[in-house]
């Protein structure tokens, strides 16, 4: 299996979130995964990250920020380089996608519990 290391941006430590329960499949499928919240926490073994760090080797990050709060987001996610972006529903941003392919960057509107249930991510 690749080790396509993901960040999961918007994560919460409230098991009934989306990026809560993305974390944990993450880490289920034997993803490395590195969670950036608004607030210190844990999903199961995984600190949430409350700083913008220069991850390294980031392959995907997975979004669960609405639009208008990822405009704080934009520079620090190219500046990761990651190989991918998974817009994930409601998080659609063409104004972001349009930065990413610019900076060579594939941009995908999915669900990232969806893509690992069905073995696509």
């Amino acid at each position: 299996m690749i080790n396509k290391k993901t960040l999961v941006i918007g994560a919460s430590e409230n098991p009934t979130r989306y990026s809560y329960l993305a974390v944990q499949k993450l880490i289920a499928h034997q993803y490395p995964v590195i969670a950036l919240g608004l607030k210190k926490g844990s999903i199961g073994k995984i600190e949430i990250e409350t700083e913008k760090k220069s991850f390294e080797e980031i392959d995907t990050i997975t979004l669960y920020l609405n639009p208008l709060n990822q405009k704080g987001y934009y520079d620090y996610i190219l500046s990761l380089h990651p190989k991918r972006i998974i817009f994930n529903p409601g998080t659609e941003n063409d104004e972001l996608v349009s930065l990413a392919q610019q900076n060579g960057i594939k941009c995908v509107e999915a669900c990232t519990l969806v893509l690992l249930s069905t073995d696509q991510y």
